[in-house]
């Protein structure tokens, strides 16, 4: 979408110090006036001209204003935009010119984890940090209404859903919300939301390549980032970084799944011991026979394979049985 926004240039006429200067010679020529009227008893004229002298001096004094760094100051004439100023200084603007102020400083909003479904149906509870500025004043000013009614509506909407029932809910979490906050905060609950479906929690089969939330890493940031940006462009917003900073199965699910993990952590470690013990057993077998240490036949070996399997693969210490006969006793 393209932007209306332009940069007004400020000159030396809009020197907010010069002005100054000018503002104390209308004061002066007010209080000068004023004697004369006082001495002159009552002319009109005089009179007329201090009255004057007043309005323009008070109404010179709106036009000042004080522009911090990363500040900026729309400007509308009678409801048409007029430029933006985002140079930094005091500056004097036209009186009639509507002023509003917008901050370009990076913003940092931590999105509270809320339920959905991942790609397979699961319930799962996902978060995530975001950081953001205004980069377009045009759009930001006057493509979205971020009015006290518009967030009075989105927080009530939103405490609905989460079930605020009082009232006193409903007032505490719209002061915590102002200006862009609001706007921000629907549309990155709204992008989390698609992101998260389009991708499974974790593969089931191991052998699956597919991405998942948690082995996705940076890829599921940069889409999440490219859904946040498509999403907030309308507003002139900027995303400088999205991250999922919470991911973790809905409580309904949680033991189910801890479970399934528990279990398929227990299968691997089997197999691993299992690999060992075999491997440790054929050690045994070629070392006893390279070495001529005793002959076994194939009875004798099988024995031997079977009780250090149950010594290696056993989950407690084996209690070993000492045969003062011979290996058929």
């Amino acid at each position: 979408m393209e932007t209306k926004e332009f940069q007004k240039k400020m000159s030396f006429a809009n020197n907010g110090f010069l002005h100054l200067f000018v503002n104390l010679a209308i004061l002066i020529g007010s209080i000068t006036l004023l004697v004369n009227a006082v001495n002159q008893d009552n002319d009109g004229l005089i009179a007329l001209s201090l009255f004057l002298l007043c309005v323009v001096y008070l109404l010179h004094w709106i036009g000042f204003t004080i522009i911090q760094p990363n500040q900026s100051r729309v400007l509308t004439f009678f409801g048409k935009y007029s430029g933006t100023v985002c140079e930094n200084g005091f500056f004097w603007l036209n009186p009639f010119y509507g002023k509003r102020r917008l901050s370009l400083r990076a913003r940092n909003m931590d999105v509270p984890p809320i339920k959905v479904n991942d790609k397979n149906g699961n319930p799962i509870m996902i978060g995530l940090v975001l950081v953001w500025k205004i980069k377009d004043t045009y759009k930001a000013s006057f493509n979205i209404d971020i009015s006290k009614e518009s967030i009075a509506r989105v927080v009530t909407v939103n405490a609905q859903m989460k079930g605020a029932a009082s009232s006193e809910a409903v007032a505490s979490n719209q002061n915590l919300l102002s200006g862009y906050d609001s706007f921000v905060n629907v549309q990155s609950d709204a992008a989390l939301r698609k992101v998260a479906g389009m991708y499974a929690y974790d593969n089931m089969d191991k052998e699956s390549d597919e991405i998942t939330l948690r082995s996705g890493g940076e890829e599921i940031n940069e889409r999440l980032e490219e859904e946040l940006r498509s999403r907030l462009d309308i507003a002139g917003i900027e995303v400088i970084e999205a991250r999922i900073n919470y991911l973790a199965y809905a409580a309904e699910i949680a033991s189910v799944m801890l479970r399934r993990q528990q279990a398929d952590a227990i299968i691997s470690a089997r197999e691993k011991i299992v690999e060992g013990a075999v491997s440790m057993v054929d050690l045994a077998l070629k070392k006893l026979s390279a070495d001529h240490i005793v002959e076994l036949d194939e009875e004798k070996k099988a024995t031997m394979v079977s009780n250090l399997l149950v010594v290696l693969c056993a989950d407690e210490s084996a209690s070993p049985v000492i045969n003062t006969g011979t290996l058929y006793q």
